[in-house]
């Protein structure tokens, strides 16, 4: 793949290069552009062909104020970037404002509301329950090493099927049916990517939502017949300001819960590998001390792949940022992957460092809405990588690792591995 850039703050070529998914498969070129961006135009007020104008914003503080403002800056109307016209489509095509309706596109009052609902279930105590099935599943899927012969595809085989499996758990879907789930999730996250997408039409990407719709309904229907210990049945069953979830935003929660519970925890899992084989100095000191140095690795992990590249928000009034005005009713995107390579917080910030300790990172948001799986994803990635660990003697890279085209989602879709168990 050929890296376009870097191009001048001029130039309408840049601007519609920073939201094509074919140069966010490529992680060097969008990382150069993305550097190139924090360095000459921090704050750019981009039209791209297609779209809507909006402001890109690289730079970590800036968009930790953005995130710290929400009642300035809101979800509602644009909260992922959607080619011009988008809104109207959904409305025209489904009679709905959103086509999903999730914790991702709700602000205040509701937010917090449903936020809420299932946050328990994603923090200390509860947690600490999961953590033995959790470490069951790692020994589970580190198992299916030994079964392969000595070779894989570390994301189809292990790095997809793991955390999807912990998530699924929780939210209370049966194991027959993971496969449906992880293919509408890549038909969802990956609608831009041409082995991933069911096809270009937008009808079919309604038609991916609609299925994971019908899925739900039922499991609701199941659930407040039979409820039982998992948070299907918590929302099935909830009810904000006295009434039960309306159907779209129920079905909203259990989107958001099946697909980015999963999906984010996977790439960050594979990109994770990929980087340690990149850099066998920091696999060493991992090897040498797991327990010390892991919580630091997963971050270093985290932040190196970053695996939901932006979110967007809508200026309610205008508002100084940078030394420029972003104006109300302006969209500003947030670029995380920027934010998590800010050579003005992260020292040696192209480096990977699994004893980092210099900086938090923001791939999972920051403020109102930072991601409610945090802790679980890195339960789960830490699991993993001490089993893996314990139980693999040598791992190199096979051939090729290939990226997701995309610029919402993304992360590894094929990692070919060699290795030895000891």
């Amino acid at each position: 793949m050929t890296a376009r850039l870097p191009l001048n703050t001029t130039s309408p070529e840049l601007d519609n290069a920073i939201i094509d998914p074919v140069l966010w498969a490529d992680e060097h070129a969008i990382h150069d552009q993305l550097r190139w961006l924090r360095a000459n135009d921090p704050l750019r007020f981009v039209k791209p062909e297609g779209f809507d104008p909006f402001w890109c914003v690289t730079k970590y503080e800036h968009i930790k104020e953005i995130e710290r403002n929400k009642s300035i800056f809101i979800n509602d109307p644009r909260p992922t970037l959607g080619p011009k016209g988008i809104q109207e489509m959904v409305q025209s095509l489904t009679g709905r404002k959103h086509l999903v309706r999730s914790l991702v596109q709700m602000d205040e009052p509701d937010h917090m509301q449903y936020r809420m609902l299932t946050q328990g279930w994603f923090m200390g105590a509860n947690l600490r329950k999961l953590q033995g099935k959790v470490d069951e599943l790692a020994v589970k899927y580190i198992d299916r090493l030994a079964d392969m012969g000595g070779e894989c595809d570390f994301v189809k085989d292990i790095a997809m099927w793991f955390p999807l499996r912990v998530i699924m758990s929780i939210l209370g879907v049966p194991e027959e049916d993971e496969g449906l789930m992880l293919k509408l999730t890549q038909e969802l996250f990956g609608s831009t990517d041409p082995d991933n997408q069911r096809s270009f039409a937008p009808e079919d990407f309604f038609q991916v939502v609609h299925d994971f719709e019908a899925y739900f309904d039922k499991l609701t229907s199941a659930r407040r017949a039979n409820p039982t210990e998992d948070v299907a049945s918590l929302i099935a069953n909830a009810e904000v300001n006295g009434e039960p979830l309306p159907p779209l935003d129920a079905n909203g929660y259990y989107i958001i819960i099946a697909t980015a519970g999963h999906d984010t925890t996977s790439a960050s899992t594979a990109g994770g590998l990929l980087a340690l084989l990149e850099n066998p100095a920091e696999m060493q000191k991992l090897r040498a001390d797991p327990e010390g140095v892991m919580p630091t690795a997963i971050d270093e992990m985290i932040r190196w792949v970053t695996p939901v590249r932006h979110f967007m928000r809508t200026a309610t009034q205008d508002y100084e940022l940078g030394g420029k005005t972003i104006k109300a009713g302006e969209s500003a995107i947030l670029w995380y992957p920027s934010a998590n390579r800010d050579e003005d917080i992260f020292t040696d910030a192209f480096q990977f460092k699994v004893d980092r300790t210099d900086a938090k990172q923001l791939a999972f948001g920051f403020g109102a809405h930072v991601c409610l799986g945090q802790h679980l994803a890195r339960m789960e990635m830490s699991s993993l990588y001490r089993e893996l660990l314990r139980r693999v003697d040598t791992i190199e890279l096979a051939g090729e690792p290939q990226y997701v085209q995309s610029t919402f989602v993304g992360g590894l879709k094929s990692l070919p591995i060699r290795y030895t168990l000891k």
